[in-house]
């Protein structure tokens, strides 16, 4: 097997861990918790999702297109300027939440204060990530993410039953820092000399602040799509449309390792035409992926799809030609976007700001006009359109011109 191709393997793997570690921390607290108190969890859990999402966009995006060789003096200060741009802003932003947790009454006060002084951990932790990508070290990566998995679970299944969510959260933030201490020190090595400059994270026009806007209009878009068929819909079909996506799970890693880890690896390629030639072979094979995966579910017999989803099977099964439709140009689309990033970073904006509102009217508009597989076809034909003009956008670049070699400021600000 080639370097890249262990390079790419090690990256699905490390996203799998990952993803593996956040479902098994929700499953095991909901088994440890009271529903109070799991309620007070996912609470805290999902404001820790939306700043891990904030700081992947704002800081990790940018980090992964970095196109210094590993070894460069300009690679490592941006890897230290990005864990300490990091590491500070989820101090200020952990003492904020502390704050509110002194000022929330009970349980859930007591949530969000130890969210408050764990957050540096977790979000430094997680940060480590995108500067092994950036160093194209994706299995040091592994290596931190395998051991937090295995040290989260431990600590976690070591909890009595009853345990509150401030414990819960305390105990799944501490346990972070084996991770993030192997990380540190598989790390060091590669960044031993390197500057360390914040200005450029506070200037106006940092592409982070781009993909931050993204981040908020994918995930707000998605969030009003989910409240607008509540309020039209019955919960059976919310339910179907949820149970449906869930079992896509699997392919989410897929496109959210293509997301942040596929840039440095595309990147090495010669030329815009060598970039589409590999980001089109990606989205290929992740459209045919999608369209098996959900041949596979839709042939599965109704007690094995019982023991998946319950009750919610049946209305979900009806579902699956367009939730495998939709995943099946979601994986083109995905490598769409993965092209602009590498070739254009500025061009993703308006196609995330323009199809992400399309999906919703047309998700609205399916469950008006046909029910809820009228929603989950509305879903398919946005992520196809959005698909088309990634596509159509990538034909209409310019060959990029031969320039000198960019500074990382002059990246960080393009």
């Amino acid at each position: 097997m080639s370097r890249r191709s262990l390079a790419a393997v090690a990256s699905v793997l490390d996203q799998a861990a990952s993803s593996a570690t956040n479902i098994l921390v929700l499953v095991l607290a909901a088994r440890l918790s009271s529903a109070a108190g799991f309620a007070d969890f996912s609470m805290v859990y999902v404001t820790f999702t939306v700043l891990l999402g904030l700081n992947m966009a704002y800081v990790g995006q940018t980090l992964v297109l970095e196109k210094d060789d590993p070894g460069s003096a300009r690679l490592a200060a941006a890897c230290r300027s990005g864990l300490a741009f990091t590491g500070a802003a989820s101090a200020a932003v952990g003492a904020v939440l502390a704050l509110l947790g002194l000022l929330l009454p009970g349980a859930t006060g007591w949530a969000f204060l130890a969210l408050g002084l764990v957050l540096p951990l977790v979000l430094l932790q997680d940060g480590l990530r995108y500067c092994f990508s950036a160093l194209r070290a994706p299995g040091r990566a592994l290596a931190a993410d395998a051991l937090r998995l295995a040290c989260v679970v431990t600590a976690l299944l070591l909890q009595p039953e009853g345990s509150p969510a401030g414990r819960l959260v305390l105990v799944w933030g501490v346990s972070a820092l084996p991770a993030l201490a192997l990380g540190l020190w598989l790390l060091l090595p590669s960044v031993r000399g390197g500057a360390t400059d914040l200005r450029p994270y506070l200037r106006r026009g940092y592409l982070g602040q781009r993909f931050v806007v993204e981040f908020a209009v994918g995930n707000g878009s998605s969030q009003l799509a989910v409240l607008g068929l509540g309020v039209f819909a019955t919960p059976l079909a919310v339910g179907a449309l949820r149970g449906a996506t869930t079992l896509f799970g699997p392919l989410n890693v897929l496109f959210n390792s293509a997301n942040s880890f596929g840039p440095p690896v595309v990147g090495r390629a010669s030329g815009k035409r060598g970039v589409v030639r590999l980001t089109a072979l990606m989205g290929g094979a992740l459209a045919l992926t999608g369209a098996a995966w959900g041949a596979v579910l839709y042939a599965l017999p109704e007690r094995v799809g019982r023991e998946l989803l319950g009750d919610t099977w049946e209305a979900a099964a009806a579902l699956l030609p367009a939730t495998g439709a939709q995943y099946a140009v979601m994986g083109l689309g995905t490598c769409a976007l993965l092209t602009l990033r590498v070739l254009n970073p500025k061009a993703t904006l308006s196609l995330q700001v323009v199809f992400s509102l399309l999906s919703v009217g047309l998700l609205l508009g399916g469950y008006a006009l046909w029910g809820v597989a009228g929603a989950a076809w509305g879903l398919a034909l946005g992520s196809a359109a959005k698909a088309a003009a990634g596509w159509l956008r990538v034909a209409r670049l310019p060959a990029p011109e031969p320039a000198p070699a960019a500074t990382s400021d002059q990246v960080r600000a393009a």
